[in-house]
C-alpha cells in the first residue's frame, strides 16, 4: 500500500491566491538578486516554487502539502498530475529547488552568485511549466 502524501483541502478557488503568493515571492528574488543578497534569493526563490507547486494541487485537487517536509508538496503534485514527460521534467526541477530549502535558510551556507543562478534557472523551467498548467 503506498501512503498519501499529507496534505490539507483547500478551495479550489484560492488557486489564484496561491499564484499571486509564487508572483510576489518571483519577483522578491528578482530584487533580492539585483543587490546580490544571494541567500535571500534562495529562500524566495524556492518559496515561489513551492507557491506555484501549492496553487496547481489546489486547481487540480483541492489540496495542498502540509507539514514541516517540503518534499510532500513534490509527492502531492506527482500524485494530482499525470506522468507525462512535460510532467516528469517539471517535477525533476521542483525537486531541485526543495534540496536547497535546507541549506539556503538554515545551514550557514553561504550562497555565491552562480548557486543562485542554477536556481534561478531551475525556477524558471518550474514558472514556465507551472504558468501553463494553470492557464489551462
Amino acid at each position: 500500500m503506498v501512503k498519501k502524501s499529507l496534505r490539507k483541502s483547500i478551495e479550489k478557488s484560492k488557486s489564484n491566491d496561491y499564484r499571486k503568493i509564487a508572483d510576489n515571492f518571483y519577483n522578491g528574488s528578482e530584487t533580492a538578486r539585483t543587490f546580490e543578497y544571494w541567500n535571500a534569493a534562495g529562500v524566495l526563490i524556492i518559496h515561489s516554487a513551492i507557491a506555484y507547486a501549492d496553487a496547481i494541487t489546489i486547481k487540480y485537487g483541492g489540496v495542498k502539502s502540509q507539514g514541516e517536509n517540503h518534499y510532500q508538496a513534490v509527492f502531492l503534485l506527482k500524485e494530482i498530475l499525470p506522468d507525462t514527460d512535460d510532467n516528469k521534467k517539471a517535477f525533476n526541477h521542483f525537486e531541485k529547488l526543495i534540496v536547497q530549502k535546507t541549506s539556503v535558510s538554515y545551514s550557514g551556507n553561504i550562497y555565491n552568485k552562480k548557486d543562485i543562478d542554477r536556481l534561478w534557472n531551475y525556477l524558471n523551467k518550474f514558472k514556465s511549466w507551472a504558468v501553463k498548467i494553470l492557464n489551462n
